[in-house]
């Protein structure tokens, strides 16, 4: 595609943002499509420069990624209730130099785990408390399933559990875990240490599907036990794969190429190896 003076500009801002895989996803579809735009990283250490930039360059939509998901609401002018209530930005839009946050993070779980199972009236276990397991416990309750959180770090653990008003175990009595959905949403298993998992087989035996967020290995270790126990399993490439859609879709009207998306997705990975 020939960049004119008419191409629409979108792209990710954090730091750093070199190791990103969504400028492949994005362009893929974008081309697929036959849209006149492009999707470009913009490293960005100072949030509130990178903000004027934005409306001074007409950039009609963003991606936000670490250390910027927080800090970066301040400075728009209008945020999305469900992102308010995760306390996170990884989407921006631009209408007219109005600035409006969301989240798509929560929209890329529960998409990826509505392709398996329905998730209203579902029971779901969520093992981290960060961000990740913020954004994707809002999510849930969104759509009407009820949630354990499971953790290491007391504090942090029902402090998070206290804000989705759910239960908190420890991660040492992982083996009370029962549920319809298993979530890893820690690093756990991630490469280099991909022998590591968050739970025994056990504990994945007592659920119908496990989900990872982590795509390097995109087959970590939780899901081949989870697998080889009968569960049906997702891997951290379909949060990432449908929090881009959801963002696709929001930018441009247009329903999102998403085999296109997903073997762009799949194609950087491999070649990273």
């Amino acid at each position: 595609m020939a960049i004119s003076g008419t191409t629409v500009l979108y792209g990710i801002i954090g730091n750093p943002v070199t190791h990103s895989l969504s400028p492949a996803m994005h362009n893929a579809a974008l081309a697929a499509l036959g849209i006149d735009a492009v999707y470009l990283p913009f490293p960005a250490s100072d949030i509130a420069a990178a903000v004027t930039g934005i409306r001074g360059l007409g950039i009609q939509g963003l991606s936000v990624t670490i250390p910027h998901k927080e800090s970066v609401m301040a400075l728009l002018d209008t945020v999305d209730p469900v992102a308010v209530k995760i306390g996170a930005v990884n989407t921006i839009v631009n209408t007219e130099k109005v600035l409006t946050g969301l989240n798509t993070d929560w929209l890329g779980a529960t998409r990826a785990l509505e392709e398996e199972i329905d998730l209203s009236g579902a029971h779901a276990v969520i093992l981290g408390a960060g961000g990740s397991a913020r954004a994707i416990g809002f999510g849930l309750l969104e759509k009407g399933a009820s949630i354990t959180l499971c953790s290491r770090t007391e504090s942090r653990g029902r402090r998070l559990a206290d804000e989705l008003h759910c239960p908190w175990i420890s991660l040492e009595e992982s083996d009370r875990l029962r549920g319809d959905v298993l979530i890893n949403a820690t690093s756990v298993g991630m490469v280099p240490q991909i022998e590591n998992t968050p739970v025994s087989e056990e504990v994945t035996s007592q659920f119908q599907v496990v989900m990872d967020i982590v795509y390097a290995p995109m087959k970590t270790r939780l899901l081949r036990e989870a697998e080889a126990g009968g569960c049906k399993i997702i891997n951290g490439l379909e949060m990432l794969l449908y929090q881009g859609v959801a963002q696709f879709e929001i930018w441009t009207g247009k329903d999102a190429p998403v085999s296109v998306m997903r073997k762009a997705l799949v194609e950087v990975l491999a070649r990273k190896k």
